[in-house]
């Protein structure tokens, strides 16, 4: 499992990603999972991934040979005219590398599943951010949909539908994604640090600032500790449950008599 977040801005694009892959508890292993491409002054694509490891392995190899070579392997990410075509190209390669593996004869073709979100922008167009299925299909960030999460999404969800605005700054958006990664990673073990991130200045059409957040890292740390305490005090502020407003039925639990015994 992974958790991987594209998210659209006023100022451009920001992504995230965790780097743990396991195959079982005692199985952990670290594999970047974005990858960037740029043609400085006329395109910037970022892939995010998550699933099966060898299938977004193959995807991201299959699309850097086209890269190679461009007038032999057509098409190429670095040679399409718009974000829409880039989007068409990955959703193809990812829907051809799951099939290759059934046409092989493997027992569980979902096993091979992934997605894949695919964000950027191409001289001539604005900033644009898909998210892409296995089935070949993709869909569009928007303004009613700002941003996607693939992987293990529900823990880090509900900090992004509280606290996402568009006028967010780089540095706002990087605290508001380490809050939901680090509600993701106490929930569940699947996901874990390093994270990787990209900050994409819209119309630079290269790739913006990039780094690793470590587990230790102070600012990290001082973030996790400062949101466990302020959801605490919240909860403390919060006014208690009246019980005397409660209705008394007068009946016990179901399951359970109304005599105590030992």
């Amino acid at each position: 499992m992974t958790y991987c977040v594209g998210m659209m801005i006023n100022r451009g694009l920001v992504f995230m990603s965790d780097t743990r892959t396991n195959a079982g508890l005692d199985n952990i292993s670290t594999f970047r999972k974005m990858k960037i491409w740029d043609k400085p002054g006329e395109r910037m694509l970022t892939v995010l991934s998550a699933g099966n490891l060898a299938t977004t392995q193959a995807v991201v190899s299959e699309l850097e040979e086209r890269m190679k070579a461009p007038e032999e392997r057509e098409p190429s990410l670095l040679a399409v005219p718009s974000m829409y075509q880039a989007a068409r190209l990955v959703a193809t390669t990812l829907k051809d590398v799951i099939d290759r593996h059934a046409r092989a004869g493997q027992e569980a073709n979902s096993a091979f599943r992934a997605t894949i979100l695919l964000g950027g922008q191409i001289q001539g167009g604005p900033p644009r951010l898909f998210l892409i299925y296995p089935e070949g299909n993709f869909i569009e960030a928007g303004e009613d949909t700002p941003y996607f999460q693939i992987g293990e999404m529900k823990y880090g969800r509900p900090i992004l539908v509280r606290a996402y605005d568009p006028e967010l700054s780089f540095e706002e958006a990087m605290k508001l994604l380490l809050v939901s990664f680090d509600s993701t990673i106490r929930a569940n073990l699947t996901v874990g640090a390093p994270f990787d991130y990209h900050l994409y200045e819209a119309d630079s059409l290269s790739a913006g600032r990039q780094g690793r957040i470590e587990l230790d890292d102070p600012y990290f740390r001082k973030l996790s500790d400062g949101w466990s305490d302020s959801l605490k005090q919240a909860l403390e502020q919060l006014p208690p449950y009246d019980l005397g407003d409660a209705p008394a039925t007068g009946k016990a639990p179901k399951g359970k008599t109304g005599t105590a015994t030992d």
